[in-house]
C-alpha cells in the first residue's frame, strides 16, 4: 500500500511555494524586499558589480591583489543593505546599516588606493593607518560573515585569530599545550599585517577564485535560469521518465542533475524544481518526508555535477594546481555514479510502495518540448567544448558563453513576442530587462560567496603563519592510533559538523587548509600513497553532504515548506538517501581509478564504472531493505559485502561481488511471491 500523504489543496500549495521562495531568498538573495530609493541603488550596485567583472574578465590586466579588494569592496557594499540583522529590518534598511556598509566598503577601497605603499611593504609591519583600516576589515567581514551566513564561519575564523594572539610574544601571553606551541605569538600589527596587506589573507586564494572564476560562473547559471532552461530541463526529464514506476522522483533526480550542471545551490535547486517535482511525488504516493527527502538529496549534488560545481570546485584546482578542464573530466565518473545510484535508490522506494507513473496523456509531449528549449544546448555545449576541447581558462570560457547568450536571449524574446502577436520592439524590451535582472540575481548571489572567501581566508592565513597544520597531524596521529580508517571517519565527522553551519565552500576551504595535509601525511606514514586528488574529492563530497544533514539543512526546510511534511524528518530521509555519497567518498580515497587517475583506455574505465554502479545498487538494497521484495538480516549483510566487493578494485573481488549481488536477486526470486506494497 502506499504512503499516506497530506491532501495539500491548491492553497497550501502557493503558501508552501511562497515560503520556499523566503528561504531562498534570505539564503541567497539577502531577504530585505526593498523599495523606492534603496531598491533602485542595490539593484544598480549589483548590475555595476556584474558589469566590473566582465569588463575586468574581458580586459584581463587588473592587477590580482586590486581585482580581490574591488570584489569584496562590492560584496560590502551590499552585504548589509541587503541582509538584515533580525527580523525587524527586513522590510526598510536602518541609518546604521549605511553607515556601516559605507565604512565596510571604504575599508576596502582603502587597499586599491594605497595599492603601490602597500605593496612596497614586503611583509613588513604596515603603518597606523594601514593597521586601522585593517582592523575594521576584518572586523567589518567577521561581522558581514555572521549577517549573511550565521555565526558558525566568524566564530571559527576568531578562534585561529586568538590562537595567533595567543604566545610570550603575543597579545595574550599564555601558555599553549605542548602540542599546540608552534608559534611565540603575535601582536595585532602582525596580525593585520598578515590578513589585510598581502596575499595569504583576506586577499588570497580563496577570495581570488571567487572574483575570477566563481562570479562568471553563478552569472552563467543565473543568465542561463532567466532564459527558461530549468523548467524546460524540468519538462524534458518528466516527458522521458515520469510514466515509469515512481516517475516524478526519477524526474526530479534528473532535472536536478541538468539544473546542476549550471548550478551549485541546493536550495535554489530545491525551489526551482520542486514546487513542481514534490506535489507530483506526493500525488504517486510518496509521503511529504521521502518526497521532499528525493529532491534534497538531488538538489544538494548539483555541486557535484560537471562542468560547474560550484565555487568549491574552482578552489580544489586552484590549491591542487591542476588546470580545471582536468578536474570536471575527473569528477564525471563519481557525478553520474551519484545520480545513478539516486535513481536506484527512488526506484527501490517505488518497488517497496508499489507505486506507478503518471498516466501519460498527462506528461507532456517530448518532441514539442524538445523544439521549444534545443537552443538551451547552445550555451552548455560551447561552455564544455571550450573547457575540455579548447583548452581556454574557466574564466575566459564563461566569459566567452556569457556574450554567447545575451543575444541568444534577444533573440529568444523577440521570436516569442512576434509569436504572440507583439511587436520585436516589446520583444527587444523584455530581453533586455531579462539580461539586466540576471545581472542583479547573479551579483546578489555572489555576495554570501565573496563573504564567505574573503572570511574563509582569514583561517587560510592564520594557518599559514601559526603552522597549526603541523600541531593537528600529531594530534590526529595520537588520537587515532595512527589508523587511516579511524582518521576518515574523523574526517567525515568534522566535516559534517562544520558543513551545519558553513556553507560548502567555506567548509571545504577549512577542511582542505586543515584535514587534507593530516589525511595525506598519515596515509604516507600508513604505507598508502593516496593521490592528492582524492583527499580533497574525500572532504569535498562530505562537505556537500553537510547541506542535507539535520538540524541545520536549508534544502529540507525548503523542501518541507513546499511539501507540508516535518523539516527534520525531511532532512533525516534526505540524509539516508545521501549515504551513497558517503559510500562514494570511500570510493574515490581507496580507488582512485574512479578519478581516471592511472586509468589507460576506455574499456577500463567503462568497467570501473559499471562494477563500481552495481556496487552501489548493492548498497542502496542492503540500506533499503530491499532489492525484489523485501530483504533479512543474512541477505543485507550479503548485499553490503557484495557492495563492498564490488568498489574495491580487483578483477576477483568483482567476480565474488556479481556474484553475491546475484546470489541475492535470484534467491528473492524463488521465494514466495509477496504481497506487492508491503514496506
Amino acid at each position: 500500500m502506499a504512503e499516506n500523504k497530506p491532501n495539500l489543496n491548491k492553497h497550501d500549495l502557493e503558501a508552501g511555494e511562497q515560503r520556499a521562495q523566503e528561504i531562498l531568498e534570505e539564503a541567497e538573495l539577502g531577504g530585505r524586499r526593498l523599495r523606492g530609493f534603496s531598491r533602485w541603488l542595490v539593484g544598480g550596485v549589483a548590475v555595476t558589480w556584474s558589469l566590473f567583472q566582465l569588463w575586468a574578465t574581458w580586459t584581463g590586466t587588473l592587477d590580482p591583489f586590486i581585482l580581490r579588494a574591488a570584489h569584496l569592496a562590492f560584496a560590502f557594499a551590499l552585504v548589509f543593505l541587503i541582509y538584515p540583522f533580525g527580523k525587524s529590518a527586513k522590510g526598510r534598511i536602518p541609518w546604521y546599516d549605511w553607515i556601516i556598509g559605507a565604512v565596510a566598503t571604504v575599508s576596502a577601497v582603502y587597499v586599491i588606493v594605497q595599492y603601490n605603499s602597500i605593496t612596497q611593504l614586503q611583509g613588513g609591519l604596515p603603518n597606523a593607518t594601514d593597521s586601522v583600516m585593517g582592523s575594521l576589515t576584518v572586523l567589518l567581514l567577521l561581522f558581514a560573515a555572521w549577517r549573511s551566513l550565521g555565526p558558525a564561519l566568524p566564530i571559527v575564523a576568531l578562534v585561529f585569530i586568538l590562537y595567533g594572539a595567543i604566545g610570550p610574544r603575543g597579545i595574550l601571553p599564555f601558555e599553549l599545550p605542548p602540542l599546540l606551541q608552534l608559534h611565540a605569538g603575535m601582536q595585532w600589527e602582525q596580525i593585520v599585517g598578515q590578513l589585510y596587506v598581502n596575499t595569504e589573507g583576506i586577499f588570497g586564494t580563496p577570495i581570488g577564485v571567487s572574483a575570477t572564476f566563481v562570479f562568471l560562473f553563478v552569472l552563467f547559471g543565473a543568465l542561463f535560469d532567466r532564459m527558461g532552461a530549468g523548467e524546460w530541463f524540468m519538462n524534458v526529464s518528466h516527458s522521458l521518465l515520469g510514466a515509469f514506476r515512481g516517475g516524478p522522483a526519477k524526474a526530479a533526480v534528473v532535472s536536478s542533475a541538468l539544473n546542476g550542471i549550471v548550478s551549485g545551490s541546493s536550495v535554489s535547486n530545491v525551489v526551482t524544481g520542486g514546487n513542481i517535482t514534490i506535489p507530483l511525488m506526493q500525488k504517486v504516493g510518496y509521503s511529504a518526508e521521502k518526497a521532499g527527502g528525493i529532491e534534497v538529496a538531488s538538489s544538494s549534488n548539483g555541486q557535484l555535477m560537471p562542468p560547474v560545481m560550484g565555487a568549491a570546485a574552482f578552489i580544489m584546482a586552484e590549491y591542487l594546481q591542476i588546470p580545471y578542464a582536468t578536474l570536471i573530466l575527473a569528477a564525471a565518473i563519481p557525478a553520474f555514479l551519484c545520480y545513478a545510484g539516486l535513481i536506484v535508490v527512488v526506484h527501490i522506494e517505488a518497488l517497496k510502495l508499489n507505486l506507478k507513473g503518471v498516466p501519460r496523456s498527462e506528461l507532456p509531449k517530448l518532441g514539442p518540448v524538445l523544439r521549444s528549449g534545443a537552443h538551451y544546448i547552445l550555451p552548455i555545449g560551447y561552455l564544455i567544448y571550450a573547457l575540455t576541447f579548447m583548452n581556454l581558462t574557466p574564466e575566459r570560457a564563461a566569459l566567452n558563453t556569457i556574450l554567447l547568450m545575451l543575444p541568444l536571449i534577444l533573440i529568444q524574446e523577440v521570436y516569442r513576442s512576434v509569436r504572440a502577436r507583439n511587436s520585436w520592439a516589446a520583444g527587444l524590451r523584455q530581453g533586455a530587462e531579462m539580461i539586466v535582472s540576471s545581472f542583479e540575481v547573479g551579483a546578489r548571489n555572489m555576495v554570501g560567496i565573496a563573504i564567505a572567501t574573503a572570511a574563509a581566508g582569514i583561517i587560510v592565513g592564520m594557518v599559514t603563519v601559526t603552522g597549526i597544520g603541523f600541531g593537528l597531524t600529531d594530534i590526529v596521529e595520537a588520537v587515532s592510533g595512527g589508523n587511516l580508517i579511524i582518521v576518515l571517519i574523523m574526517a567525515q565527522l568534522i566535516s559534517l559538523l562544520l558543513g551545519m553551519g558553513l556553507p560548502t565552500t567555506a567548509n571545504y576551504i577549512v577542511m582542505a587548509t586543515l584535514v587534507v595535509p593530516v589525511i595525506l601525511n598519515l596515509a604516507r606514514a600508513s604505507g598508502y600513497e593516496v593521490p592528492p586528488l582524492a583527499a580533497h574529492m574525500f572532504v569535498f563530497y562530505f562537505g556537500i553532504m553537510a547541506d542535507s544533514t539535520p538540524p541545520v539543512a536549508l534544502a529540507a526546510f525548503a523542501a518541507s515548506a513546499i511539501s507540508g511534511g516535518d523539516p527534520i524528518k525531511t532532512g533525516v530521509q534526505g540524509f539516508v538517501y545521501e549515504l551513497r555519497t558517503a559510500l562514494l567518498a570511500y570510493m574515490m580515497f581507496f580507488n582512485p581509478q574512479l578519478l581516471l587517475i592511472g586509468v589507460n583506455s576506455f574499456g577500463e574505465g567503462a568497467w570501473i564504472t559499471v562494477t563500481a554502479f552495481m556496487g552501489m545498487v548493492a548498497f542502496a538494497a542492503a540500506t533499503l531493505g530491499f532489492l525484489h521484495r523485501r530483504t533479512n538480516i543474512l541477505e543485507r549483510l550479503v548485499l553490503l559485502a557484495s557492495a563492498l566487493l564490488l568498489i574495491t578494485p580487483g578483477f576477483t573481488t568483482d567476480l565474488f561481488g556479481f556474484a553475491a549481488l546475484g546470489g541475492v536477486y535470484l534467491w528473492q526470486k524463488l521465494r514466495a511471491p509477496r504481497l506487492r506494497g508491503a514496506v
